[in-house]
């Protein structure tokens, strides 16, 4: 997939540039939404201005908050039929291959262009069966009972600098509702457009998964190369009620001048699972770190890690686990990959309260190197305040073996390509987590970023 293309679109709306009370008021003027909202979102401004940037993690200190445009609108209304869509944007997403993958193998999908979704359907059975996926915006207008009920209740703007920022502005994003029981076996997709310089994205997704449901969801995120900086701030909240499984995967591929801080979080009740797979390719900085809350006896929570940093690049990613009750178990596997001068760190939480029994949790942390000036970092911590406990934790950081690249090459391979097996071979325990189609596609986009970048 070659993301790195611009699309020539006179947007609908463009508000100016700057982040104060005036553009939060125009956003929500310009979405129609109610007093309550736009309230919230006020106060989140506040909160945004009164935080500080964070004072731990990668350099954030070239993002410059009055030169980002924080809303454009690319068309005035969402399409339902792809022939609708106008045909500069409809070009983006045939390139990407949206339209291919949503005829051949998902169940739905969402196209979000700049501030907006452009295009979303469902088909039509699971309509039928009660299931809800639409834009966030939508959402809103369409089932307030439910919204209100579940919006920044795992990700209140307090949390921090970014969920502020995110709140204050937010637009767009995925909203899914699975009634009890009801299964949705193959994915649902949305994918996550940055076109313009100095853009500001900042979806907001949002999915319940009632009692015994399964949910599948797919992401996709690109932006093409400008010498300016972008900001992609998201919140996603996800919440397991009893007996449910949430899978939720994310392959990034941001071109390297955006900074991607993202806060995702899932509260898990009785007996639910929750399983986030985070591949993050691109970005100038990364830094994610998907958490589960696991509330409810029996519940279960796995976070797949995988980064990939070539130089200029930083990857700060890893998990949260919290063990709020008995009979919990968590898993976190973290694999990264740094290449030339790329930087690619695992930062991760375990924490188990006290008074629960029979917790079981390992952590898995393995880091590559692929020349003399790249760097993996590994901030494992576990906390533990409970007997009945059974936590294991590993962690390795080994370069390219020499052995292995020589016996390759005397089979014909060339030194790039040696090193492009020995890497799949390192991420395949979570490629092999991939729907086949995003596995294929993950392979080949390593062996691009790859050729040149290593020595």
């Amino acid at each position: 997939m070659n993301s790195n293309f611009k699309t020539k679109i006179t947007p609908t709306v463009k508000l100016d540039k700057g982040l104060n009370e005036e553009t939060v008021r125009s956003i929500s003027r310009l979405k129609n939404e109610p007093s309550w909202m736009l309230e919230f979102r006020l106060k989140a401004l506040a909160l945004f201005n009164a935080k500080k940037m964070p004072a731990w993690g990668p350099d954030l200190s070239a993002i410059n908050f009055d030169d980002l445009y924080y809303y454009i609108r690319s068309q005035d209304e969402q399409k339902k039929s792809w022939a609708e869509v106008p045909a500069e944007i409809k070009n983006t997403f045939e390139r990407l291959g949206i339209p291919q993958a949503e005829r051949e193998y998902l169940s739905g999908v969402e196209a979000q262009f700049e501030s907006e979704v452009v295009y979303g359907s469902l088909k039509k059975e699971l309509e039928e069966k009660g299931v809800i996926f639409s834009d966030t915006d939508s959402a809103l207008q369409k089932y307030p009972e439910i919204f209100q009920k579940y919006f920044a209740k795992a990700v209140p703007p307090a949390d921090n600098k970014f969920s502020a920022l995110n709140s204050a502005v937010w637009s767009g994003g995925s909203f899914i509702y699975v009634p009890p029981n009801v299964r949705v076996a193959m994915p649902l997709q949305a994918y996550f457009r940055i076109n313009e310089r100095n853009m500001g994205q900042f979806e907001r997704t949002l999915i319940i998964a009632d009692c015994g449901s399964y949910i599948n969801y797919v992401e996709g995120c690109t932006a093409p190369v400008y010498s300016a900086t972008s900001l992609h701030a998201a919140v996603v909240e996800i919440f397991v009620e009893e007996g449910a499984r949430v899978r939720y995967t994310t392959i990034q591929n941001w071109s390297g001048d955006v900074y991607n801080l993202v806060t995702k979080r899932s509260f898990v009740a009785k007996n639910g699972v929750m399983e986030w797979v985070d591949c993050n390719l691109g970005s100038k900085v990364t830094m994610k770190y998907p958490s589960i809350y696991l509330k409810g006896e029996g519940a279960r929570g796995e976070t797949l890690s995988l980064a990939y940093a070539k130089a200029g690049q930083n990857q700060d990613v890893g998990g949260k686990i919290f063990h709020l009750a008995s009979d919990t178990s968590s898993r976190i596997v973290s694999k990264s990959v740094s290449a030339g001068s790329g930087v690619s760190t695992y930062r991760g939480l375990v924490k188990i309260s006290s008074g629960v029994k029979d917790v079981k949790t390992n952590v898995i942390c393995n880091a590559l190197l692929l020349g003399k000036n790249s760097v993996a970092n590994t901030y494992p911590f576990i906390e533990i305040a409970s007997r009945d406990v059974s936590a294991g934790h590993e962690a390795t950081v080994s370069k390219v073996d020499e052995e292995q690249l020589y016996y390759l090459m005397t089979r014909g391979l060339s030194k790039d390509q040696a090193q492009g097996l020995i890497v799949s071979g390192f991420i395949e325990p979570i490629a092999k987590e991939l729907p086949m189609e995003y596995a294929v596609e993950l392979n080949r986009l390593l062996e691009i970023d790859m050729k040149g970048s290593v020595g």
